[in-house]
């Protein structure tokens, strides 16, 4: 093969690729500029900016049309990077997350309010509730579940107790690496992180390490890296991100239990109304009577009407003597829905309705 030849060639080949991009950038600040305009309106109508229904509809007539080599997912990150953009220039608009940075909280945050957006790391899931109630941000980001160790009572005892709505929600994979500045693990004596993900990484320590590891639990993967970080003959249980953050070499990547280890975040707003995409998902909180069978009606209601009922937790209600709870509940179908109507209006203020969204694909 003449290697002449394959040089021009790929010159040829990166010099059409640098013409892509430049279009691409010209297309981009055209889009920018029309998001300008867009945002003016909505200001001077004061009309809210995200919008994850609209997005949605983007992305789903994107993957629709599209032909090329992008599958869904890569457009989707691709456009909700652009969303983010778009959003900082119409209004830039303050996040509150579950810290620290490089939580996965934090990773949640930025997959749908993008690297530029202003991030308020907080230490509780009570302060994310507390920053968007005060208006100190416009939205939060808070774990919800966990598909391995179940629900964030926290954060639902904390729907009931603040006037806040659910925005959207996010679904994402939960990668640890075990990160050291030792280049084996015959070395490690003590390893940090949180107790969830000593439980989550279970297997991966009983086969890699001794009966006496020191395991510490500390309130942060990103606080387990910057102790490990400092201390010999230590480790740490971590996203990759935080790791790359502090500059500490990973040994192993995906150490978790399960490839299936997913967490449900929510987006909180204040006073924020989805409208109806199409497919969307309510959640709603319930005060029942107490009496025999309540609960059994309640949820015969919604079969009556057709409505597919998809998760129901049961919570203390925290008030009075007797043992009474709360009802966390989702749905199909959004709140606005003649149906759904028919239901929330029969039981009133027995019924707190949390919010309408986005239904994850």
């Amino acid at each position: 093969m003449n290697p002449n030849k394959e040089k021009v060639t790929l010159e040829h080949l990166r010099d059409e690729i640098d013409a892509v991009d430049n279009q691409m950038l010209e297309l981009l600040n055209q889009r920018m500029e029309v998001v300008r305009k867009v945002g003016a309106l909505k200001k001077k109508h004061n009309t809210v900016i995200y919008r994850p229904e609209r997005e949605k509809s983007i992305i789903d007539r994107l993957a629709k049309a599209n032909k090329g080599l992008l599958n869904r997912s890569a457009i989707e990150a691709i456009f909700l990077e652009v969303f983010a953009i778009s959003r900082n220039l119409e209004l830039p608009e303050k996040v509150a997350f579950l810290g620290p940075h490089c939580s996965f909280t934090h990773q949640a945050a930025e997959s749908r309010f993008g690297a530029m957006g202003e991030y308020l790391p907080l230490s509780q899931i009570k302060k994310v509730f507390e920053a968007v109630d005060t208006d100190r941000a416009r939205f939060g980001v808070v774990p919800m579940e966990n598909n391995q160790e179940g629900p964030v009572n926290e954060t639902i005892d904390l729907l009931g107790d603040f006037d806040l709505s659910i925005v959207a929600e996010i679904a994402m994979p939960i990668h640890f690496a075990f990160a050291s500045n030792h280049d084996s693990v015959s070395e490690i004596r003590k390893i940090y992180s949180r107790d969830i993900a000593f439980r989550q990484c279970k297997h991966f320590i009983e086969e890699y390490f001794e009966d006496d590891i020191e395991l510490v639990p500390v309130s942060s993967t990103a606080k387990a890296v910057r102790l490990a970080r400092k201390e010999s003959h230590a480790g740490a249980l971590c996203p990759k991100i935080a790791a790359k953050e502090y500059r500490m070499p990973i040994l192993f990547e995906n150490v978790e239990d399960s490839e299936d280890n997913f967490t449900r975040f929510l987006i909180l707003g204040k006073g924020f109304v989805n409208q109806p995409s199409g497919s969307d998902k309510t959640t709603i909180l319930a005060r029942l009577s107490g009496d025999t069978g309540s609960l059994a009606k309640f949820l015969v209601d919604f079969s009556s009407e057709g409505i597919n009922l998809t998760k129901i937790e049961s919570r203390p209600a925290k008030k009075g003597k007797n043992f009474k709870y709360r009802f966390l509940i989702s749905f199909d179908g959004h709140f606005s829905e003649a149906n759904v109507q028919r239901v929330l209006k029969k039981y009133g203020k027995r019924v707190k309705l949390l919010g309408s969204y986005v239904k994850l694909c």
